[in-house]
């Protein structure tokens, strides 16, 4: 093989692994990306069904109740315009409160329980997630919601 062949022999077999390298790298990327909804994007059927995505907004006041015998825990989430009933199966974070701000990350139950595999809460008295804080100044405005993860031109 002449210095020539086996020089672009080797640019090609260089760039086919970079792009399955890449190719891999996006894959795993795009199987791991998680979407904000709001409950009135939830209740408007806009949410994956059968995907994971998180939700967020207040946590309704007196609705937190706790199975006995067991860490499954049941409380309505809220954007003052839509309220989703969640179900979730273990140790809630110490900042978690009724009336305050909460994001949870789970999937959309056929019944329209949306039933977290994990729940976060606030870390202090100012802050509430972007997305989760647009969602609620939204619904307040009365105004239909954008859905916060598309892309200019609507395009997702």
């Amino acid at each position: 093989m002449k210095p020539r062949m086996r020089r672009f022999a080797w640019i090609v077999g260089g760039v086919a692994v970079l792009g399955i390298a890449a190719a891999l790298v996006l894959n795993a990327f795009r199987s791991n990306l998680v979407f904000f909804f709001t409950p009135t994007q939830v209740a408007g059927k806009e949410a994956p069904q059968g995907k994971p995505f998180r939700i967020g907004g207040l946590v309704v006041a007196d609705s937190l109740a706790r199975d006995p015998d067991s860490l499954t825990v049941r409380f309505r989430v809220t954007d003052t315009a839509q309220t989703i009933p969640v179900s979730y199966t273990g140790l809630l974070p110490d900042l978690f409160k009724e009336g305050k701000g909460v994001v949870a990350q789970g999937t959309l139950g056929p019944d329209g329980v949306f039933r977290a595999s994990e729940v976060l809460a606030k870390h202090d008295e100012n802050y509430m997630p972007p997305e989760a804080k647009a969602a609620i100044d939204q619904a307040r405005k009365g105004s239909p919601m954008k859905s916060l993860h598309e892309e200019p031109g609507g395009a997702r």
